[in-house]
């Protein structure tokens, strides 16, 4: 698919909703570095309209020991909504629908430019979001991460950009207990927009944020977040709770409420756990 006309797609989510909730669901083939079932799909319209999509059923999921089994497409779908109801739209249009191995989440593909989010992450330059520097302390523009090994006892600065988009991001996955931040789950599309993908394993009850992007760790929230989160607060009680309600546990959605209301209390970017791993592996 033409990088352009996805991107286009995946910015207009009306159409692109429509489009996954209808359309003819067609397998190409299996997308084999995924974890759980992932396939590399075409959905068509019945006027002709058509586009490539991730279909992920729930019977191909693997049973996790701190998730209920058969729970992860609607959390894929729950993250959606959540993105959604933010304004920022940093999650592609999925929804929850049947398909050729029955039901499943279904989500919008975003074709990427070459900036180094998605691989390694070389040694920065240009629009890439992650990098490896040999320093101490980050260069201008980056945030540090942590120490990485490189290879023959040695170590480099793992850092990710000082980008607003990243930002977003981080609070969103702080919103969602995101478990699963790696570095190959950041896709910045060719319009400029960046979203993130692979959000099964979001809104368990207990803290579980595992994350690469730590670099405003315990920094004040910008306003444009504060404001986000008023608004979501008032949205969880109304419309994008009832949404959220068939896909969530009663204990989730509250869960869920109480980040909110933690992140607004402390007016802080949360600081990285020390009772467990802060960052998932592999991260990359």
């Amino acid at each position: 698919m033409d990088p352009a006309a996805s991107a286009a797609l995946a910015a207009d989510p009306g159409r692109a909703l429509a489009l996954l909730r209808t359309g003819e669901l067609r397998i190409h083939g299996r997308l084999t570095a995924a974890s759980n079932a992932a396939f590399y799909c075409t959905v068509t319209g019945a006027d002709g309209t058509a586009a490539v999509c991730v279909y992920k059923p729930v019977r191909g999921e693997r049973p996790l020991w701190d998730f209920p089994d058969g729970t992860l497409a609607g959390r894929e779908v729950a993250a959606y909504e959540v993105s959604a109801a933010t304004g920022w739209g940093l999650v592609p249009p999925t929804v929850l629908r049947d398909g050729p191995y029955g039901e499943g989440m279904c989500q919008i593909w975003i074709e990427t430019g070459d900036d180094g989010a998605d691989g390694d992450p070389g040694e920065g330059g240009g629009d890439a979001l992650l990098a490896l520097q040999d320093v101490e302390e980050p260069e201008p523009g980056w945030c540090a991460i942590g120490r990485a090994e490189v290879g023959e006892g040695r170590t480099a600065l793992l850092v990710h950009a000082d980008d607003p988009r990243l930002r977003r991001l981080a609070v969103l996955d702080a919103v969602l207990n995101n478990a699963d931040r790696k570095g190959g789950h950041l896709l910045p599309a060719v319009d400029g927009r960046l979203y993130g993908i692979d959000h099964g394993v979001t809104f368990a009850v207990p803290g579980k944020l595992r994350t690469l992007l730590w670099g405003w760790a315990g920094e004040p929230l910008p306003d444009e977040a504060v404001a986000v989160l008023t608004g979501l607060r008032k949205e969880l009680d109304g419309e994008l709770g009832e949404r959220l309600a068939p896909l969530l546990t009663p204990a989730e959605l509250e869960a869920l409420r109480a980040r909110v209301e933690g992140l607004l209390r402390s007016g802080a970017h949360p600081l990285p756990p020390t009772d467990r791993h802060a960052v998932p592996w592999p991260p990359i």
